[in-house]
């Protein structure tokens, strides 16, 4: 997801660029760059890899000028290079983009044809050859961007610059997100609000097909249909220090340990502690009514979906559909008319979960949302709003984010149960109970991270890494087997631990360490069974599980995680603590970039 920063000042904005850069590292990127407008020229500076080398190229060739653009690049057409990095630029126009343009070869094919000159492998570069010739025919640059922006297929954010208009920038959006920032005789463009947080608070999210051209007084926004058009002025409430580690090495660190804060400003949103009842916000359509559920999501958040099924299924009875959100559209599925469909996204903004929420738009579903960005596509177009509570996340790798999610999604299967009669007065205390310890057990598994830390060195060496898990704990060893391959990469795959006959056990040797997520209780016998398959096999064996647990199946592992006892339902935000600490540890000694892991982006905002 590349980050997109754009001033109009009254003081220089190099320095202001590159910062607004650096607020968007957690996207992740591989190359980032500056344009700003100097004495009637557009001054370029670029650089591959890392924003220090960007730093670096400033230090000796400095960009000057009150109004520019910057961008960090995460590769899609073109590698990641100095000569594919943004912004692209010719004599007249420069310009940032975050997305992709379907039609690009088409669009290329047409520009070559005409003389025009290419630098670089990406889609981009069409897109201000475009505008660019425009302007050379006498367009103004609203009326270059009017013609342009049509002939656009697929999704983009934009930022443009002129060089013959120094005084002034044109965005643009479609699929992608672009905020508009409004300053003391200064207004700001940028991807999102965390961006533009030292500058102001005062900020109008653009609609889907929104233009806009900011200069020092304002700005002045079109829609699709170049009408012009007002956006409401709301206050950001994006702060500086969400983007600072404070004492923790890492983001994802500082993240994991907010878990137990997170989780319980989240549940003050979805529980009444006195009244020991759950609370959602007001629902319009009667939930009553439904009778299935379709969860779509990406990553982590569909690992929390799945999570979710077993709470849908077993408090509410009501069947639940569960997919990826990038297979979705493209297997037809049946979606009975009036069905809820339920879309879980940290940043609201990920492109394939995005279409398939319009899919089902179109379809007659009605359309929730788990989302942690309340102002995101995701949550203006839906019929129920469930925000997460989880505050800015910049690791690329989720954590708190998850825990969050799961949070939610408890409450509103336990809130769909009582509205549907399958759970009582007293069944509802136990369940708003139980999520009202989780704050305290989340701590309690915190406090376990120096063991962990000790035994990291023991899974650090491994080539391939196998979690098993029961229930609603199978889900739990998917998304620790992801965490390790994200920021350790090491292989590693999760899988429900009766299917380990069933193909897997043949990679059990004593170089490859399973990771058992075990709470005792109704499934932990069946576990153990498959445990001993595992050690009977030569295989090396780190039991995650309760003292109880531990007590019973501990003996002959490799390493074994003590986690508090904790009821089952909020065993899966309990256990996602002791894998996201494994993984994070294990990274740490394998020395690997824990919250920007290589080839991962915080959002993808492209199919």
């Amino acid at each position: 997801m590349c980050g997109i920063i754009g001033i109009v000042g009254s003081e220089p904005v190099a320095d202001r660029l590159v910062d607004g850069l650096k607020r968007m590292e957690y996207r992740g990127y591989d190359s980032a760059g500056i344009c700003t407008i100097d004495d009637g020229k557009l001054v370029r500076r670029r650089a591959e890899g890392k924003l220090s080398n960007l730093v670096n190229e400033l230090k000796g060739n400095p960009a000057e000028g009150v109004v520019g653009i910057a961008h960090t690049r995460w590769a899609t057409h073109g590698a990641p290079t100095e000569a594919n990095a943004h912004p692209h630029a010719t004599a007249e126009v420069a310009l940032v983009h975050n997305g992709i343009i379907e039609n690009f070869k088409q669009l290329r094919d047409e520009l070559l044809a005409d003389g025009r000159k290419f630098e670089s492998e990406t889609d981009t570069e069409v897109v201000v050859h475009l505008i660019s010739r425009r302007i050379e025919q006498g367009m103004s640059p609203e009326e270059a961007m009017q013609t342009v922006l049509p002939r656009l297929r697929g999704a983009f954010a934009l930022a443009v610059t002129f060089r013959s208009h120094p005084d002034m920038l044109i965005g643009a959006r479609l699929g992608s997100p672009l905020v508009v920032g409004y300053g003391e005789g200064e207004t700001y463009l940028g991807s999102d609000a965390l961006a533009l947080a030292p500058l102001t608070q005062r900020i109008s999210y653009l609609e889907e097909g929104d233009w806009v051209v900011i200069t020092r007084d304002g700005a002045a926004i079109y829609d699709k249909d170049n009408n012009r058009v007002d956006r409401p002025v709301v206050h950001s409430g994006a702060t500086a220090a969400a983007t600072e580690k404070g004492n923790y090495h890492h983001f994802m660190q500082k993240e994991i340990f907010e878990q137990p804060t997170v989780v319980a400003q989240t549940l003050r949103s979805y529980v009444r502690q006195l009244e020991r009842q759950v609370a959602l916000p007001q629902i319009d359509f009667d939930i009553t009514a439904i009778d299935r559920i379709t969860i779509v999501a990406c990553g982590t958040s569909y690992y929390a979906g799945m999570v979710a099924k077993y709470w849908f299924e077993k408090f509410a009875r009501v069947p639940v559909d569960i997919d990826v959100a990038s297979e979705f559209r493209y297997r037809d599925p049946v979606l009975p008319y009036g069905g809820l469909s339920l879309f879980i996204s940290q940043s609201g903004e990920t492109a394939d979960t995005l279409a398939a929420l319009r899919h089902c738009r179109e379809a007659g579903q009605t359309i929730a949302v788990v989302v942690n960005v309340p102002t995101s596509s995701m949550a203006r177009e839906a019929d129920l709003l469930l925000p997460t509570h989880a505050g800015p996340e910049i690791g690329v790798a989720s954590t708190k984010a998850f825990t969050c999610q799961l949070a939610v999604l408890a409450a509103l299967a336990a809130h769909m149960a009582v509205k549907k009669g399958m759970m009582d007065a007293a069944e509802e205390r136990q369940v708003v109970d139980h999520l009202l310890e989780a704050p305290a057990c989340l701590n309690a598994a915190l406090d376990h991270d120096e063991d962990i830390k000790a035994m990291a060195h023991l899974i650090a060496p491994a080539r391939d890494v196998l979690y098993l898990g029961r229930g609603p704990d199978f889900p739990l060893a998917l998304e620790g087997a992801l965490k390790l391959k994200e920021i350790s990469y090491i292989h590693a795959e999760g899988y429900a631990s009766g299917e380990m006959k069933h193909g897997p056990i043949a990679l059990i040797d004593d170089k490859v360490p399973v990771i058992v997520l075990a709470p005792s209780g109704p499934l932990f016998e069946k576990t153990v069974s498959n445990m001993q398959e595992v050690r009977a096999r030569g295989g090396k064996i780190v039991l995650i599980s309760d003292a109880e647990g531990i007590e019973e199946a501990g003996e002959g592992c490799m390493a074994t995680i003590e986690m508090p006892k904790v009821h089952p339902l909020i065993a899966p935000l309990v256990y996602a603590v002791p894998v996201q600490l494994l993984a994070y540890h294990v990274a740490c000694v394998k020395g690997t970039d824990v919250d920007q892991p290589r080839n991962l982006a915080k959002s993808v905002t492209v199919e």
